[in-house]
């Protein structure tokens, strides 16, 4: 695989989604192919699975299969291809997040997701994978604003979304090499100066 897998991950609210566009638009101005996709979803299947997954109240377990099932799909008839051609994909969120919401947030064991993990994708990894961190009152604040109809993820209690970030802070201190956190509470401004220092330091070729 010659080509570059970056994701964006963080808390709902965090902004992430803000920047996927634009970063994706300063790899194409430098002669990148850019994919941008996005989890649960990123083919047919995974789209009609997000929509169950962010709608329909169900059990932590089918929650994961449902997540890893979409993530097979996606992997496979997405990803796995635009890597092995070369160009570049930008995911909104991969495994990361699943080990942050089902693994933190809703306590499923490390061990089962490891061989879900294992199972759909082995032991590759996204090349960098951007973690945008910020306190969840300004999370929260910032769903509000938006004034839309909110999934079954955005509706958990705040202590729901307090375990959520301290796994991805701890999933970004077990693994330093792959994963940077942003500050999302600075402004678009310095993030994108900052992202693009990120980007110039992880670049091959």
């Amino acid at each position: 695989m010659s080509g570059k897998f970056i994701t964006f991950e963080g808390i709902d609210g965090a902004g992430k989604s803000t920047h996927v566009d634009w970063l994706a638009g300063v790899l194409r101005e430098r002669g990148k192919t850019v994919q941008v996709t996005r989890e649960p979803g990123g083919t047919p299947l995974g789209e009609r699975l997000r929509d169950l997954l962010l709608n329909e109240p169900m059990r932590v377990e089918a929650e994961t299969l449902l997540m890893f099932a979409a993530r097979s799909e996606h992997w496979a008839e997405r990803i796995e291809p635009a890597l092995s051609r070369g160009e570049w994909v930008i995911c909104d969120r991969f495994s990361d997040a699943t080990y942050a919401y089902q693994g933190g947030g809703r306590g499923l064991e490390k061990s089962k997701l490891q061989q879900l993990e294992q199972w759909v994708f082995g032991r590759r990894q996204p090349d960098l994978t951007l973690l945008f961190d910020l306190p969840l009152e300004v999370a929260r604040e910032r769903i509000a604003v938006a004034n839309r109809p909110l999934d079954r993820f955005e509706q958990e209690r705040a202590d729901f979304y307090q375990r959520v970030r301290q796994a991805y802070l701890e999933r970004a201190h077990a693994h330093p090499e792959r994963i940077r956190v942003i500050d999302a509470n600075n402004s678009l401004d310095h993030i994108h100066k900052q992202l693009e220092q990120i980007i110039l330091n992880n670049r091959s070729g």
